[in-house]
């Protein structure tokens, strides 16, 4: 079983080789969950996640013989890149394994630290496979994501930081995929203060923590799709299940649209990238499935390595959802100066033309009319309204598709 003295031996460890991350109130956040938020920027890790201190520790505490042979370790990606990183500064030879589809900013930096990079299977567990194949094949010490008391002892630091940076702490949320994180923290965090309250959150997608807690077992989970790479893990750690349900209060689930809602709530309101994992955290609190209201309440961020393209995407969709971008069809007369009507009155009404196309062959308008689509940016969905009333009265009707 994990213990407090580990923990404490691991800070020691880790001390001046780890970022001692800031810990902030967020007064928007605080507003709009009733709660008094305050948030853990795990995410500002030279590797961009709370995986260097397990990495750190397990690697500190490897024997001379360990480290000539060289580490191996099979990740979604950060696990893999913390590994890599303290590895060259250790001077050890690393390889690390990971699914093929991991974001490719993983990748790079996975590489650019230093290790050999494999891509193999399409998750977690493939990758898992094949890792200890080689360790076998070529005498390397498996690093465990999650499932060793030495990383977990290293993840448990960030308790420590948590109760000197926030004064009064009630409650801690924190990310779940294989439970390393949540068991280390809520074993430090209990073991100091027993009154604290200690909640995980998974993906709906992959819940196997609160699986594995509620039929006594760990089992294997089907798992799926999900923006949360970081947390996409199929079966749990049998060290982290037995620490989680001695020391854990309840585990949340969220779902994709509301991971989402919060990664951009961070960028926008709170100027920080955060990855889907590192985001449920915040997920929950909004969505109440966490009984932390009018608490003082710390957020784990625990990752910012998220693929550019998928933030566009996630970027693009909120401003629909919220009403800054709209799409409208129009059909107009096919005569000189039909468009510039509609492009002055959309200028009047302060709505910027993001993207404008005619459409003559395939919309199905009549013959002598035009279809247009637009896109727009605008103020909200008053906004929209408004654009919409105003179209309407100057004769330009709008196909809802």
């Amino acid at each position: 079983m994990l213990t407090l003295s580990a923990i404490e031996a691991a800070r020691a460890r880790v001390a001046g080789q780890v970022r001692r991350t800031p810990c902030t109130p967020s007064v928007v956040l605080s507003e709009l969950t009733g709660s008094d938020v305050y948030l853990k920027f795990e995410n500002l890790q030279i590797t961009g996640s709370f995986k260097e201190r397990g990495a750190c520790n397990k690697l500190e505490l490897l024997a001379v013989s360990e480290r000539r042979a060289g580490v191996i370790t099979a990740s979604a990606g950060n696990h893999a890149q913390a590994v890599a990183y303290h590895a060259a500064r250790l001077g050890i030879r690393s390889t690390v394994v990971m699914p093929e589809a991991t974001p490719l900013i993983k990748v790079t930096s996975a590489r650019r630290y230093g290790a050999t990079v494999h891509l193999h299977g399409t998750n977690y567990d493939e990758a898992a496979a094949l890792a200890a194949t080689l360790a076998s094949e070529h005498g390397y010490t498996y690093v465990h994501p999650f499932d060793d008391l030495d990383v977990m002892a290293g993840q448990g630091t960030i308790a420590f930081e948590l109760l000197e940076q926030v004064p009064d702490l009630q409650a801690i949320v924190v990310p779940v995929g294989g439970g390393g994180l949540l068991a280390g923290i809520a074993c430090a965090a209990k073991e100091r203060e027993p009154s604290l309250r200690v909640y995980g959150v998974e993906s709906q997608t992959f819940p196997g923590m609160q699986q594995a807690l509620r039929r006594d077992r760990v089992s294997v989970i089907p798992g799926g799709k999900t923006i949360a790479d970081g947390i996409a893990v199929r079966r749990v750690g049998k060290h982290t299940v037995d620490v989680v349900r001695r020391y854990t209060d309840d585990i949340a689930l969220v779902d994709e649209e509301e991971i989402a809602h919060a990664i951009l709530l961070l960028l926008e309101r709170e100027k920080t990238v955060v990855e889907g994992a590192g985001a449920v955290g915040l997920a929950a609190v909004l969505g109440g499935y966490l009984p932390v209201k009018g608490q003082r309440v710390v957020i784990v961020l625990s990752g910012g390595n998220i693929d550019v393209n998928l933030m566009s995407r996630i970027i693009e969709r909120g401003l629909v959802k919220t009403g800054r971008v709209v799409r409208l069809f129009l059909t107009l007369p096919d005569v000189t100066g039909a468009l510039a009507g509609v492009t002055q009155l959309l200028a009047e009404l302060r709505a910027n033309i993001v993207e404008i196309n005619h459409d003559r062959a395939f919309s199905g308008a009549e013959l002598g009319q035009t279809s247009i689509e637009l896109v727009l940016e605008t103020h909200g969905f008053t906004h929209i309204t408004q654009i919409r009333g105003a179209l309407a009265e100057r004769g330009y009707p709008i196909r809802d598709l």
